[in-house]
């Protein structure tokens, strides 16, 4: 079975996992040198997808209903791409922000604001083979204090030299001025930031903004949604990275 079907079919039934193995650095699949890397948090550091699938189990089983689990995670995959589009609409029109700060009231109303966030097992040890390597920052929809808050309650405040949340920016992804904003922050060329993320939003606002790509499985996308909305590269689970970011091609400052 090939690749990109096989990490699927495994999200279907639980979170995809690190590889067993490292990804031969044989070829360079992004264009020019890497400087800085920014990250997506739901999805992609942030273990929002199982949390969700908890809560949506949870209700599944007082309906007594078989494999609420399996069934809870395929109704969380099958809302996120709707829910993406929905919002790309909304940035084409400019009411984005408005939608996500309604959500956000939402979530404070049903006490949902806690801030006890679940990183993705492996995040950690990635982000500090990468630090060093690259200057690093967060690219979110979330508001800085979420995101904050999860950055401080896993101690990464040494890791990321800032975040862009959903205030920071008139627009947001899917529109390029997050990550744009990003470059300007770093004072390095938007071409040199690598965007990584879980969903279309974060691909398409990469590549529009002229930034490459890396899609991750880990999170709510599809293998064949990232590719079609222009990732430059799609791995199984955001770990998948290391062996691409550390190779030495990669290194920051090194020649292509």
């Amino acid at each position: 079975m090939p690749r990109g079907q096989n990490a699927e079919s495994h999200r279907e039934h639980g979170r995809s996992t690190p590889s067993s193995g490292p990804i031969p650095p044989a070829e360079n699949p992004f264009p020019g040198r890497i400087a800085a890397v920014l990250f997506d948090l739901d999805g992609t550091l942030m273990d929002t997808d199982d949390q969700m699938t908890e809560r949506v189990g949870r209700w599944l089983s007082r309906l007594h209903l078989p494999h609420a689990e399996r069934l809870a995670r395929r109704m969380v995959m099958l809302f996120e791409s709707p829910v993406n589009g929905l919002v790309t609409l909304l940035d084409r029109i400019g009411l984005d922000k408005p939608l996500l700060d309604l959500l956000q009231r939402l979530r404070h109303g049903q006490k949902m604001h806690r801030h006890d966030f679940h990183i993705i097992p492996g995040v950690a040890e990635l982000l500090a083979s990468l630090r060093g390597r690259y200057r690093l920052g967060v690219v979110t929809t979330r508001s800085e204090t979420e995101a904050e808050a999860f950055i401080a309650q896993h101690q990464l405040q040494d890791i990321f030299e800032f975040v862009i949340g959903r205030t920071s920016t008139r627009r947001l992804k899917p529109h390029p001025e997050p990550v744009r904003l990003a470059s300007l922050q770093l004072d390095i060329p938007v071409e040199r930031c690598l965007m990584v993320g879980d969903t279309t939003m974060d691909i398409r606002s990469a590549v529009a903004a002229g930034a490459p790509a890396a899609g991750v499985l880990c999170g709510y996308g599809t293998r064949k949604e990232l590719e079609q909305a222009g990732a430059t590269v799609v791995v199984e689970h955001i770990t998948d990275l290391a062996a691409l970011l550390n190779a030495p091609v990669f290194q920051r400052g090194q020649p292509t």
